[in-house]
């Protein structure tokens, strides 16, 4: 029972389906016809949106393992899964109720505090869970204290941070129906502070750029992305040779693997992108039944890929810009002899840095956009390092968790409960 209620507490496109049935449901000009159509368009259009959100994971994976050898990074990559799966095996039983209790107390304190978001990113939650089970685990809290810490702290946190980005998701999106639902909402809400700063210029966002005509390709976001995606393969690749490459392109010649990795790239977001407009609809008209009879004022809190579409260019813009501050941050961390070297991971760059930079163009244009971004990429760089000691006291040694709330809660928690010692 126990795997069960994790799994489907994991599974968001299950828990989003049992969302708008209800909601449609409740809507009493519904027919059966209507719920079934919604109830199934709700789950077919995120799994498409999973596929490609796991395309784009899988193949910027297959970089950053590219780029580790290209350039012979030696250092942590700070990618979640990794350092999930080794929480999972040594405290899979608290991690479990952790995630549970969350989700519960996550209802509790939309239905009984003005922070009225339901997160629903099953994933970030299982690597939230993870983290403050080693935190409470680490200042040696018993399983019973640190399950009801761990799940209070989680259900609040999933409640109340994505209010810090629903004044800028207002000007992403054009309403209030829809709150962002992804552990870097600290580094999103400080992005759009910083595009503040760029005010004067919000009109000149990254969509209006004007290209010069030998750069009009651009203009088409995939045909875009494709070619950056080229660009950065083919200096990877031969930069790492083909002994290096060939580990990971099997049969294929390893100067067309580049060629075929940046094309499924810029396939899979597109299948994204699809999936995103398929069951987006569906579901924020679904959540407005369920807002009005049972958590009035509430909304949905989803994953960052959600608001691509509003503007795409920043995307890849935020991208760059966000690896950039990553590649800057090894440099520095080199320069002053850390004892541990965070290499960033391209996928966590991608997704959080594009949508960093979403919120930085909604307030101060592409000038925004990049400062944003960039402020975000050195904080997913820098702040997996106060850290790391603990988890690796705990076991976790060889990945760490890079997202901005997990570390700045995570180091909150943990200093609190050092003053206990």
């Amino acid at each position: 029972m126990l795997d069960f209620i994790i799994s489907f507490l994991s599974q968001p496109a299950v828990l989003l389906g049992v969302v708008a049935f209800i909601g449609l449901v409740a809507q009493k000009d519904k027919d059966w016809t209507d719920v079934t159509k919604g109830t199934a368009k709700t789950v077919i259009g995120f799994l498409i949106f999973q596929v490609g959100a796991s395309t784009l994971t899988t193949v910027l994976q297959s970089f950053n393992v590219l780029f580790k050898s290209a350039f012979n990074l030696h250092g942590l990559i700070a990618s979640p899964e990794a350092a999930t799966a080794a929480a999972q095996n040594k405290y899979g039983f608290v991690v479990a109720l952790i995630l549970i209790l969350g989700f519960v107390m996550n209802i509790v304190f939309a239905r009984i505090t003005p922070f009225k978001n339901i997160f629903f990113t099953g994933q970030h939650s299982l690597y939230f869970a993870c983290v403050l089970g080693l935190i409470l685990k680490f200042n040696g809290l018993s399983d019973f204290w640190a399950i009801i810490l761990g799940g209070v702290l989680l259900g609040f946190c999933a409640s109340a941070l994505p209010s810090l980005c629903q004044p800028f998701m207002r000007k992403i999106t054009g309403n209030d129906n829809q709150a962002i639902g992804h552990y870097n909402m600290i580094g999103y809400a400080l992005s759009g502070a910083i595009g503040l700063l760029f005010k004067k210029h919000k009109d000149q966002t990254t969509e209006n750029i004007h290209f010069p005509k030998y750069l009009s390709i651009f203009k088409d976001f995939l045909i875009g992305l494709a070619i950056v995606m080229l660009i950065l393969f083919y200096v990877t690749v031969l930069a790492a040779g083909p002994v290096a490459t060939g580990k990971l392109s099997g049969n294929v010649h390893w100067l067309v693997y580049p060629f075929i990795q940046a094309m499924t790239f810029t396939a899979g977001m597109g299948v994204l992108m699809y999936g995103v407009g398929m069951f987006l609809e569906e579901i924020t008209n679904a959540f407005v039944a369920i807002s009005s009879k049972f958590i009035p004022g509430s909304r949905p809190a989803l994953d960052v890929p959600t608001v691509f579409p509003f503007a795409p260019t920043a995307v890849l813009l935020g991208f760059v810009s966000s690896y950039t501050a990553g590649l800057l941050a090894i440099g520095i961390m080199i320069l002053f002899h850390s004892p541990t070297i965070i290499i960033p991971a391209a996928h966590i760059c991608f997704f959080s840095g594009g949508t960093a930079a979403i919120f930085g163009n909604a307030t101060g244009g592409w000038r925004g956009a990049i400062a944003g971004s960039f402020v975000v990429g050195l904080l997913l760089a820098f702040l997996p390092l106060i850290l790391v000691p603990v988890f690796q006291s705990m076991g976790i040694a060889s990945s760490t968790f890079p997202n901005i709330d997990y570390n700045v809660i995570g180091s909150l928690l943990n200093s609190v409960l050092n003053l206990f010692h």
